[in-house]
C-alpha cells in the first residue's frame, strides 16, 4: 500500500504577490498604450504594502486629465484587470508622468503649513474637498507633524479637518 501524499504549492510571499500585480498591470497598460498609439515606458515597484506602476514619457497629459480624473479612472481599470487575473482586490497605485509624485509633494507641504497654523492658533482647520488618495497623503503628513485629522463630508465633497492635540 502506498500513501498518496499531495503537496500543496507554497503560497507566494507578499512581495512576490505584489510584483505579480505590477506585472499584470504593466501588461495591461502596455496594451492600452499600444491601442492609444502613445509612447511611454512603464516602471514597476513595490512601495510598502502595494504595487506601484508608473508610466513615464512625453505627451501623456491625456492619461492624467483635469485634476487627475483620467488617471483615477485608469487606475481603477488597471485594478480591475489585476482582479480579473488574480481574483484578489488590488491596492495598486498608478502614476503617469510624475503627476502623483508632484501631487504628493504639494499635499505634504499643504499639510505641514496647516499643522503649523493649527499649532499656532489652537483652532481646527478644514481643507478643500479631496480624493481618497489626496486625503490619505494629508492624514499621513498631519500625523507626522504631530496633529490629528479626520475626514468629514460625503463623496465627492469629502474633506480633511486638521485638529489640535
Amino acid at each position: 500500500m502506498t500513501d498518496d501524499v499531495t503537496t500543496e504549492a507554497p503560497r507566494p510571499s507578499k512581495v512576490e504577490r505584489l510584483e505579480n500585480e505590477g506585472e499584470i498591470a504593466a501588461d495591461y497598460l502596455e496594451e492600452l498604450l499600444d491601442i492609444a498609439d502613445l509612447d511611454g515606458d512603464i516602471d514597476m515597484d513595490v512601495e510598502g504594502d502595494r504595487a506601484s506602476v508608473s508610466i513615464v514619457g512625453s505627451e501623456l497629459k491625456q492619461l492624467i486629465g483635469r485634476n487627475g480624473e483620467v488617471l483615477e479612472a485608469l487606475q481603477e481599470l488597471t485594478r480591475l484587470a489585476v482582479y480579473r487575473e488574480t481574483g484578489e482586490r488590488s491596492r495598486l497605485m498608478l502614476d503617469v508622468g510624475g503627476f502623483r509624485a508632484a501631487q504628493r509633494q504639494r499635499l505634504t507641504e499643504l499639510a505641514e503649513r496647516t499643522v503649523a497654523q493649527v499649532k499656532e492658533t489652537g483652532a481646527p482647520v478644514s481643507l478643500e474637498p479631496m480624493s481618497p488618495f489626496e486625503r490619505k497623503v494629508v492624514h499621513d503628513a498631519v500625523a507626522a507633524g504631530g496633529c490629528s485629522s479626520e475626514s468629514e463630508g460625503a463623496e465627492p465633497r469629502r474633506y480633511v479637518v486638521v485638529l489640535p492635540d
